[in-house]
């Protein structure tokens, strides 16, 4: 019984941290295109730029000051409140963003979700209580007396505190660059990266800060801390030459998808068949980081998705070959102890397939269950071929995992002769219209409450899911 308590409270930890990033990332995920847009302009323009122009770089500072903190407070109230929220989020963040001298994207991130929570809390309140033809004056005041209020509070409060937060946070950062103690945190993040806290850590954490050192330096080796392709495709590679049935046929693909697409998610199952790999993951990540350090490497915004692509992008003048190099040790370092491990360890004719390692990875997270429909008590399910006009595939930003596992889905039903429309989108984005929703596991619930009509079906893996060819099959008959 003991083991058991142990085995729910650590699960329920995990669940907590998992939601909270996902609440982070969140914010900034859907925002990422304005991040880089800024990277870009930086990377051009700025006098140690690849095009330095004084008038185009007075761009830089007005959008990492104002612009992208307003687009994340928008977005966390939006998460929160919608519209409503979005809006009032907006508001209050300004306070936090005049109150400060420095880029408040961290203030951004409390705020907004705060304040939308606030004007929620006020709206259940007065619900079904205002007198008709009152609505709209009642509803336009209470935002603004509110948002009002709480962006005073955001000024004179939350402002320099959160300044102070991220000043500090800075410093630390500095002293691990100072002491060449900042490789030393691949140990924490490759593991973390393979629970699927990657957005938590690299948007949440990472690009606020990165963000903040790039407007003054130019550059910042934060953004690749945990976006470097390196580790895992040195994995991948080692599976390629010496792995064995499934694992050694489907690499290469994964290869391209992990390299050049940048999702990252796709080489986790492989590292969960042989979990000692994330030693060979910490050893690429460390190698990686040594090498960006000591040859003073770093990115002008954020490479996201984390493709060798982006990184080249977004390499500032002169930091090309610092950049690639830095991959290159990782995708070395981690490649050479991937097959020691494969080579040295137990062996069997037939490695784990992706499916079963995928499994495996949400009974991490999940506690096992298996792919299934979701429950008709909480959603539709088994809807009749002739009901079903749209597929949505749903993922935390609706931009990674299930833009690949439309794809899928979508070669599939063509090749059927099936004509029917798959899309993909975040999960609090998924749309009325649709007819089965598509998920892994661990989001199927916040699914089936933004969409309680449509069927919904869990799987682990996007790219590979015995669930497709089922409801290709039912869908076609």
């Amino acid at each position: 019984m003991s083991n058991e308590t142990n085995t729910n409270a650590s699960k329920g930890i995990r669940v907590r941290v998992q939601q909270l990033g996902r609440l982070l990332s969140g914010m900034v995920m859907p925002n990422i295109g304005a991040f880089i847009a800024w990277g870009l302009i930086t990377a051009l323009f700025i006098p140690t730029g690849w095009f330095p122009n004084e008038k185009l770089g007075e761009l830089v500072g007005p959008m990492i000051t104002y612009l992208l903190p307003l687009l994340i407070g928008y977005t966390g109230g939006q998460m929160i409140h919608g519209k409503r929220g979005a809006v009032i989020g907006a508001v209050a963040t300004i306070g936090v963003i005049v109150g400060a001298d420095i880029p408040m994207f961290l203030g951004a991130m409390i705020v907004g979700p705060i304040a939308a929570w606030v004007l929620k809390q006020f709206d259940k309140l007065i619900d079904g209580k205002i007198k008709s033809g009152f609505e709209m004056l009642v509803n336009n005041f209470s935002l603004g007396i509110i948002g009002g209020a709480l962006t005073l509070v955001a000024y004179t409060g939350i402002g320099p505190l959160v300044q102070g937060i991220t000043k500090a946070l800075s410093a630390g950062v500095d002293v691990l660059v100072n002491a060449n103690l900042l490789p030393l945190v691949n140990i924490i993040i490759e593991p973390a990266k393979v629970l699927f806290l990657n957005n938590a850590i690299n948007h949440g954490i990472f690009s606020p800060i990165a963000s903040e050192e790039s407007a003054r330096l130019g550059q910042s080796v934060l953004y690749m801390l945990e976006s470097n392709p390196g580790p895992g495709l040195g994995i991948l590679l080692a599976y390629w030459f010496f792995g064995r049935g499934s694992a050694k046929s489907s690499a290469p693909g994964a290869v391209v998808i992990h390299f050049l697409g940048g999702i990252h998610e796709i080489y986790f199952p492989y590292v969960l068949m042989k979990p000692v790999l994330i030693l060979a993951a910490i050893a690429g990540g460390v190698a990686g980081t040594f090498t960006f350090q000591i040859l003073g490497a770093g990115l002008a915004g954020p490479a996201s998705p984390g493709s060798i692509l982006a990184y080249i992008a977004m390499a500032p003048k002169g930091g090309l070959i610092p950049v690639l190099a830095g991959v290159l040790v990782a995708t070395i370092v981690s490649f050479i102890v991937a097959v020691l491990l494969l080579k040295t360890g137990k062996q069997t004719e037939e490695e784990p397939n992706l499916e079963e390692a995928s499994a495996k990875m949400k009974e991490m997270k999940t506690g096992g269950m298996n792919d299934q429909v979701a429950p008709a008590s909480a959603a539709v399910a088994n809807l009749d071929k002739d009901n079903v006009n749209k597929i949505v595939f749903a993922c935390d930003a609706g931009m990674g995992s299930s833009a690949m596992g439309a794809s899928v889905l979508r070669k599939k039903l063509q090749q059927a002769g099936v004509n029917i429309t798959v899309v993909n989108s975040a999960v609090s984005e998924i749309p009325d219209d649709a007819d089965i929703v598509i998920t892994q596991k661990t989001l199927t619930e916040r699914a089936i409450a933004k969409n309680p009509n449509a069927e919904h079906i869990s799987i682990d893996n996007f790219l590979k899911s015995p669930r497709y060819d089922e409801l290709v099959e039912r869908l076609k008959d």
